[in-house]
């Protein structure tokens, strides 16, 4: 399995909820993942009910079968620091340009610099070796940028390779652009059955593709059981008011007398029966659009309980049991 995982997603899908459980279900067996953020939302440290991550890696759980999740929050600044320090060895000097605000203002007036910093700090983690020559980490989950701004997030240091031919900030950027349109990577698309999130994870393919990214799985989170069988369905979606009221006379709720509970009971169940098949056509809908992209896909159940750290193992599990050997597919 790739070593670097981009988890990305129309806002409101979970991709953060998603990418903390991938990194779960990664460190799995005494393995080491580190799990990052680039959109300064602390969103890890919430899930995790953990105090907000600083600019270092610290560990922030422990998965089942004794593995080691460790936490990072990318911050821009910093990043061009530790570029500065390591490419031009400037050292103090670096700290006085950020006193200055020097810092801040480079990485505001171009945002494509500020990307480069992101992904470049995610690709070092992935490349880096102990004394003994093994990778630190097993594997890097990021919690990247929105499906309509992935791909030119993660492609952005092909555009800075371009723009500058030789120097370190062109090797920098080659050594990046090696490891996102390597097998290392692999972009995964959070989506629901829904049609807008669909829709962007479908462009969002189409745009990876078109630039030679990596694409890894879909991911549909949040589904919702469906309950009725076939034939249920079918007739849920049509008005069986009459049928309706002799079950629940034949259930024992004093049939269907006018303003007795069978009568009240009426009108709010045909409803949510019909509520319930439509919801169901449009979630196939969606998954015939999914499935006629040729990527395959995992599967996240929706937890009635809500999100908690319970649940983000839950998904965990869930996730391992999909991907089946997790590090040899």
């Amino acid at each position: 399995m790739s070593r670097l995982q981009v988890v990305s997603g129309k806002g409101g899908t979970g991709k953060t909820t998603v990418a903390a459980a991938f990194a779960l279900a990664l460190a799995r067996e005494g393995g080491r993942t580190l799990l990052v953020e680039v959109e300064g939302r602390q969103g890890i440290a919430q899930l995790f009910g953990a105090e907000a991550l600083p600019y270092e890696e610290r560990k922030i759980a422990v998965a089942p079968g004794g593995g080691e999740v460790f936490g990072l929050a990318i911050d821009a600044e910093r990043a061009l620091l530790d570029y500065l320090q390591m490419f031009y060895k400037l050292g103090s000097a670096g700290r006085a340009l950020k006193k200055l605000g020097a810092i801040d203002f480079a990485t505001t007036i171009a945002p494509g610099l500020r990307d480069v910093l992101l992904t470049g700090k995610a690709c070092e983690a992935v490349r880096r070796k102990d004394k003994a020559g093994r990778f630190v980490y097993d594997h890097v989950v990021m919690d990247a940028p929105p499906t309509g701004r992935i791909t030119r997030f993660l492609n952005v240091n092909d555009e800075v390779a371009g723009l500058a031919r030789f120097g370190p900030i062109h090797n920098q950027a080659q050594a990046v652009m090696k490891v996102l349109k390597s097998p290392e990577t692999a972009v995964h698309l959070v989506t629901l059955l829904e049609e807008m999130p669909v829709q962007e994870t479908a462009d969002g393919i189409a745009e990876l593709r078109a630039v030679g990214l990596p694409v890894g799985r879909v991911i549909v989170n949040m589904m919702r059981p469906h309950h009725l069988d076939e034939g249920t369905l079918r007739a849920a979606a049509g008005n069986h008011r009459a049928e309706l009221a002799r079950s629940l006379s034949r259930a024992g709720l004093g049939g269907a007398r006018r303003g007795g509970l069978a009568e009240r009971l009426l009108d709010p169940l045909l409803e949510q029966a019909a509520e319930h098949a439509g919801r169901v056509e449009l979630e196939r809908e969606q998954r015939a659009v999914l499935d006629g992209l040729d990527v395959a896909a995992y599967e996240l159940p929706l937890l009635g309980a809500g999100m908690d750290l319970a649940g983000l193992y839950e998904l965990a599990t869930e996730l391992r049991k999909q991907v089946g050997q997790v590090g040899t597919e």
